[in-house]
């Protein structure tokens, strides 16, 4: 099931608001740069995709996601670009890509075990001989969930010139390795506020590396944040390159 964050219209416009272009995005851009085929997978509002268009990548890009208001945005502002509603249960492809990526977090909505082995078995389907899986999800050691709480407000602008406040909330204790919380958004559009309730999973690097392992997936490379430093306990992602075992 899609979060509502994504497929409520309403909600998705605010992605990139909540979420502006930083570090992280300009990582996954050098990747996809050198890439002549890419799949997105997750890809939201397409602006990576949509990005590499406008600075001149002229080979194959496919963006993929569940979310058709996500997709909204995607296919106005990235021309140029096939998006594909979907996600790797629905959609296959066989050996086409030079690389495929997943940013956002979005690998760690993959919460149960045959979830995470079907979207990895085909992702390693979707590869070349050569090619490249990058990915991050958030370094459990870093324990970020405990910064998720009412007293960090993100405000954004609203088309009228409102202001949107948008806030989470853990509200269950952490199960294993999973995180369930909520986000809410509260502004002039809304008669009462809008809360979206999700749940992520918390992976170490045994157990990702166990997952790839399993679908014919081997960790090349490894960092633990976005200017390629070392994964330390500190480090707040595990980010991720993948090749063909």
């Amino acid at each position: 099931m899609v979060d509502r964050a994504f497929a409520d219209a309403s909600l998705a416009r605010f992605y990139d608001l909540l979420n502006p272009w930083g570090a992280g995005d300009d990582f996954y851009l050098g990747f996809v740069s050198a890439a002549r085929s890419v799949l997105d997978i997750g890809c939201g509002t397409g602006r990576l995709l949509g990005r590499a268009r406008e600075t001149g990548h002229t080979g194959r890009l496919v963006g993929l996601d569940p979310a058709a208001a996500m997709l909204v945005q995607a296919r106005r502002d990235g021309p140029g670009v096939e998006w594909v509603l979907g996600d790797l249960r629905t959609r296959r492809w066989a050996g086409e890509f030079d690389l495929a990526v997943m940013t956002g977090h979005a690998f760690q909505e993959l919460v149960g075990d045959e979830e995470i082995g079907q979207a990895l078995r085909a992702v390693r389907a979707a590869l070349g001989p050569d090619g490249r899986f990058v990915f991050e999800t958030r370094n459990p050691a870093a324990r970020a969930w405990e910064r998720w709480n009412p007293s960090r407000v993100y405000e954004v602008a609203d088309t009228d010139g409102s202001t949107v406040r948008v806030w989470h909330e853990v509200v269950e204790p952490v199960r294993g390795d999973r995180v369930t919380f909520t986000e809410t958004y509260r502004g002039e559009r809304w008669e009462r506020p809008v809360v979206c309730r999700s749940t992520l999973r918390f992976l170490d690097t045994d157990a990702l590396d166990g997952f790839l392992a399993e679908a014919g997936l081997v960790v090349a490379e490894r960092y633990g944040d976005w200017g390629r430093g070392p994964l330390t306990p500190a480090a707040p992602e595990i980010i991720s390159v993948a090749v063909p075992a």
